[in-house]
């Protein structure tokens, strides 16, 4: 798994630190004296996989440099309710400040993360792996792919530049499958390519076109095991299209070889985390 970016952190939090506190924390510069300093404990109040600290800790850090960080567990790591998370010491004021735009990035990532841990879980013993999709938040994709990967997940492509995934749209505007692999084989012969396909003649026509991956995009699980026969091997398989925990171990017990779940990042829940303050000794 890929560290964040430093440079895009500190510019990702600058930007939502600028839109909570706009002109000022008004209620923390009324009732906290100024200089005081507090204890700040983070506790994850749900049980699941945190991810998210570098980006929590900048949160701090932009508004107190010296504040002090104690690290209570590992990211990646599946944990129970009630466990701590962080402990900061610091300007009581700048913990006040940053607590929300902290606990957001947080929660979120970490409702990824704890997703993602849930669907790896249900594909044991099937052999198939879960990926992401593009379906994620502007502006926090790379962060969001990253949470999936810290809940065990795999990333699919990142964007529309570093793979070839050839649909419907493409497909027609190019004038079938094998004119658009051919094209795509031209234009970017060393990403990996990928052909989604809706029946059995359109399979062997990506077959015949050398394609190594295929997506077979919202097929029954009749249509699946069927796709998955007729291939026998000579391509790797996607399945696609609502995907969710409860019909995961169903779609992959077709034999595909992965399932990509576009809900891993559009539509995870935060997971629950609280901060604590108390004036430091």
């Amino acid at each position: 798994m890929v560290a964040p970016d430093r440079d895009a952190l500190v510019e990702l939090v600058g930007r939502a630190l600028a839109e909570d506190i706009g002109a000022g924390d008004v209620t923390s510069e009324a009732t906290v004296p100024a200089g005081s300093v507090a204890r700040a404990t983070i506790i994850q109040k749900q049980a699941g996989v945190i991810y998210g600290l570098d980006v929590a800790i900048e949160s701090f850090r932009a508004l107190d440099a010296d504040v002090a960080v104690e690290l209570a567990g590992a990211e990646g790591e599946w944990r129970d309710a009630g466990a701590v998370v962080l402990v900061l010491r610091g300007d009581a004021r700048a913990l006040l400040g940053a607590e929300r735009t902290a606990l957001n990035f947080l929660g979120r990532l970490s409702g990824i993360a704890t997703l993602a841990a849930r669907a790896v879980a249900a594909l044991e013993g099937t052999g198939a792996r879960v990926l992401d999709t593009r379906k994620t938040t502007p502006g926090l994709r790379e962060l969001e792919k990253q949470a999936v990967a810290a809940g065990g997940g795999t990333n699919h492509r990142h964007g529309l530049y570093d793979a070839v995934l050839i649909k419907e749209n493409h497909i027609a505007l190019a004038g079938g499958i094998a004119a658009a692999v051919g094209a795509a084989r031209t234009r970017a012969p060393d990403l990996a390519l990928e052909v989604e396909v809706r029946n059995a003649a359109e399979i062997e026509e990506a077959l015949a076109a050398g394609a190594p991956r295929l997506l077979l995009d919202n097929m029954s699980l009749d249509q699946l095991r069927a796709a998955v026969g007729q291939v026998a091997g000579r391509a790797q398989l996607e399945a696609s299209g609502g995907v969710t925990l409860e019909t995961l171990q169903a779609v992959a017990g077709t034999g595909v070889d992965f399932v990509s779940m576009g809900s891993l990042t559009h539509s995870a829940a935060a997971l629950d985390l609280s901060l604590g303050l108390e004036l430091a000794r």
